[in-house]
């Protein structure tokens, strides 16, 4: 009975504490974070004041003790596991309390129920939480260790009693899971306010000063063993005693007054780089100068409030504190690794990228470790952030005046505008928060970037320059070497060389775009610039190495006829952004088939000149060997324009027609042979015949010239009449067809159909002029010239067709 006297007395002290506590941490839930300084308050007396937690634990202790069934109390048998403190002397005199007296915070029950009921309480509490998935509040974090606390002891208490039937110690085996379970959410819990980022207090109480100092010796001893704090209050105290010599006896002792003063800036000087080494090698080993930043933090502040005060460092301390930062950000960006472009052709591209990941990571080291070692008047991460701006943007200056390729001055270029200020560094997720406000810009050199790119657009004119050279050389090796057919695509003859170029301007285009618009049309007016010289370098290298292909010139010629109109429609897409590169190209490129057009045609010429010569002569009438050869020639020519892309071949087959058709018709009009006995309808047949298969080449060769194809018909129809009669009637069509055709041309027609003179003649001639005269009236049209500037030889017999009447006034009598 007195057992259970003693427990209730217990139980009662500890609901009258826990009851307290909970009202307590009810006025403290709006809060989210507690304040670390709370536990660092110091009483009037120097004693620390107990947390909630810690008197909660004395009293239930000194209660416990008390209680005959500890086992610290008199009458244990019970020695506690590993306590070695000795601390049994005075147990055995405490006499027990007496029992409380019941109330209504004393049920009249038994300790164990009533501990069980309060378990039961809790269990029944948190099943019902946990079923309407309510959120947790925020609490307490010293009421949730004390709430762990309790029901973990209270449970111990209940356990060394060792009370219970078998069914109560299996439902306290469940109890126990339970509040274990608990404990391990509140660890959670604890986990996560810790987290919280909880800034130094710009006030703070100076510890006091000694007022005796420690030698120079004793304090550069301090400062060499980082025990900044101490260190820097003796300074202060033989700062202190410095200023008052100075007021007493500066003019007795002037020399130790000096002496003083150059040990105290000596002094203050090796603190000074002690703390300049701390801050610079913070960010590179955290755990180890984390703990030393707080007083470097105070001590610059003292200094900066003493600043006007003698005995100090004239300069600035927090100036000191940010050269300390930017040397300590120079050193990170120095270890970052660095090949030898010799040994690594992408070691801009690998050590950028190294980079990146090491601002990243050592900004959010700051933001994560040092930040809470300074107070918020310190700015540290944008004090970082800034340092890193200057540190960079020097260290990219050294590295560019390695870079050579142009790969590289694009990595640089990318990195610069695009990367830094990206997700993946500046503007990460990680850092999001504490950048609003900040710039994202590095500190870079006046003109730095503009230098930068105009060495990229040099670069680029320098690598297509290359690139041209190299496909004029791929061109040799491939074809004019080994004398190769050219390659068909869609039955067109092509080389592949324009892609090629193609390619090679969209991808610098393409690339340089990324970075920054005007600079991609730069890079384009820096291709198109070299570009424009290209024509004429191939043409000259093509003419050196295949002048003497033969069989292959022609197919040579229309392949490349084809390549380059196809490259100038690729480079027309950039006429908006860079119209007089596109323009410039377009000039060389016309000339360039213009000059290889005319090749082709004057091959043509050339080639059928002697058989149009034989036209119209006795071997032409008997013979067909002359035509045959210009007929497989005209023929080769259209297997050759069917290989040849629109739209220049249109135009070369209608010169073509144009030349063919005027040197057959004027070997008429040269009087190399007149038909007689009969031979002019052998004639007109063998000229219809001819005249059809050449118009069937032309008309197979889209020739646009369609007015030509009458033209051999007409003087077929003068020619092969049976009686001169009639040939008058057959006149106008040819007049209709062709207008410039003059009497000088008729009268060498009829030439070679054999009439020369006569009263028929001179008829004939007689209709052509009135049909002429009539043509002029009607005003028909001539822009379509083939007689027109076709010679016509003079015969010499012509006096013969001269009437008598003309010949009479030629006499000597008249």
């Amino acid at each position: 009975m007195a057992t259970n006297d003693v427990i209730s007395g217990q139980l009662d002290v500890l609901r009258d504490e826990m009851s307290q506590m909970m009202d307590k941490s009810t006025d403290n839930t709006s809060e989210d974070r507690v304040s670390l300084k709370s536990n660092e308050q110091m009483s009037t007396n120097g004693i620390p004041k107990l947390g909630m937690l810690q008197s909660f634990r004395m009293s239930f202790r000194h209660a416990v003790e008390k209680s005959p069934l500890s086992p610290t109390g008199k009458g244990s048998k019970v020695t506690p596991k590993g306590d070695t403190s000795g601390n049994e002397s005075g147990s055995s005199s405490s006499q027990p309390p007496p029992s409380p007296s019941l109330s209504s915070r004393s049920p009249a029950t038994s300790p164990v129920e009533s501990i069980e009921v309060f378990l039961q309480k809790k269990e029944e509490d948190e099943a019902h939480v946990k079923h309407k998935s309510l959120p947790r509040p925020k609490t307490d974090p010293n009421m949730s260790r004390f709430s762990n606390s309790f029901m973990t002891r209270a449970e111990s208490f209940r356990r060394s009693l060792n009370l219970g039937t078998k069914k109560d110690r299996d439902k306290n085996i469940k109890q126990e899971t339970l509040i274990e379970g608990l404990a391990e959410e509140q660890k959670e819990e604890e986990g996560k306010e810790e987290d919280v980022w909880v800034e130094m207090e710009e006030s703070y109480t100076l510890p006091e000063i000694p007022h005796t100092p420690l030698s120079v010796m004793q304090i550069n001893k301090l400062i060499e063993t980082e025990v900044l704090e101490e260190a820097h209050l003796h300074l202060l105290a033989l700062r202190q005693e410095f200023q008052r010599e100075r007021e007493q006896c500066a003019e007795d002792s002037p020399t130790e007054l000096a002496k003083k003063e150059k040990d105290l800036s000596l002094l203050y000087t090796d603190l000074r780089n002690k703390i300049g080494v701390i801050v610079r090698d913070s960010n590179s080993h955290p755990s180890r100068n984390k703990a030393l930043l707080v007083p470097v933090a105070r001590i610059i502040q003292e200094e900066e409030r003493r600043a006007e005060e003698p005995g100090g460092l004239p300069d600035s301390w927090r100036e000191a504190w940010k050269e300390a930062v930017r040397e300590g950000v120079q050193v990170k960006v120095e270890s970052v690794h660095l090949q030898q472009r010799e040994q690594d052709a992408s070691w801009l591209a690998v050590h950028l990228g190294l980079l990146g990941k090491t601002i990243l990571e050592d900004l959010e080291n700051v933001k994560r470790e040092l930040r809470s070692s300074y107070t918020p008047s310190f700015k540290v991460f944008s004090t970082y952030v800034r340092s890193y701006h200057e540190v960079v943007g020097q260290h990219l200056k050294k590295l560019e005046q390695q870079v050579t390729e142009l790969k590289d001055l694009y990595a640089l270029l990318d990195w610069i505008i695009n990367k830094y200020k990206s997700e993946s560094i500046m503007g990460s997720f990680s850092l999001q928060t504490d950048m609003q406000g900040e710039s994202t810009d590095l500190q870079l050199e006046e003109d730095f970037l503009r230098q930068l790119k105009e060495k990229c657009c040099r670069r680029v004119k320098e690598d297509m320059r290359s690139s041209l050279d190299l496909v004029i050389e791929l061109e040799n090796e491939d074809i004019w070497m080994h004398s190769r057919v050219p390659e068909k695509e869609e039955n067109f003859l092509h080389s592949p060389f324009p892609m090629d170029i193609w390619t090679k301007v969209k991808g610098n285009a393409m690339r340089f775009q990324k970075i920054d618009a005007q600079l991609e049309q730069s890079v384009i007016s820096s291709c198109l610039e070299e570009l424009k010289h290209f024509p004429k370098k191939f043409e000259s290298e093509f003419r050196r190495h295949c002048s003497k292909l033969k069989p292959l010139w022609t197919e040579y010629q229309i392949t490349y006829i084809n390549s380059f109109t196809s490259l100038q429609d690729h480079i027309d897409n950039y006429q908006d952004s860079c119209p007089d590169g596109v323009e410039g190209f377009r000039q060389e490129v016309k000339l360039l088939v213009a000059r290889l057009m005319q090749d082709l045609e004057d091959q043509f010429k050339d080639e059928v000149k002697p058989y149009l010569r034989s036209m119209m002569t006795r071997k032409w009438l008997t013979n067909n060997e002359d035509f045959d050869h210009l007929y497989r020639h005209t023929e080769l020519l259209s297997k050759h324009c069917n290989t040849m892309r629109p739209p220049h071949v249109q135009g070369f087959v209608s010169r073509l027609h144009y030349h063919v058709v005027r040197e057959y018709v004027s070997q008429l009009m040269k009087n190399n042979y007149t038909c007689k006995n009969r031979k002019h309808e052998t004639a007109a047949t063998k000229i219809r015949h001819q005249w059809d298969k050449l118009r069937e080449l032309f008309v197979d060769m889209k020739s646009t010239h369609e007015w030509l194809h009458s033209v051999g018909d007409d003087l077929s129809d003068i020619i092969g009449q049976k009686n001169k009669t009639d040939i008058k009637n057959h006149l106008q069509p040819l007049m209709e067809h062709y207008p410039d055709f003059s009497r000088k041309h008729l009268v060498a027609v009829l030439y070679f159909r054999g009439l020369l003179r006569g009263s028929e003649h001179r008829l004939i001639l007689q209709r052509l002029t009135a049909l002429k005269k009539e043509k002029n009236a009607a005003g028909g049209d001539t822009s379509r010239v083939l007689f027109g500037n076709m010679q016509a030889s003079v015969h010499t017999d012509c006096l013969s067709s001269l009437p008598f009447s003309c010949l009479s006034s030629l006499l000597p009598d008249n």
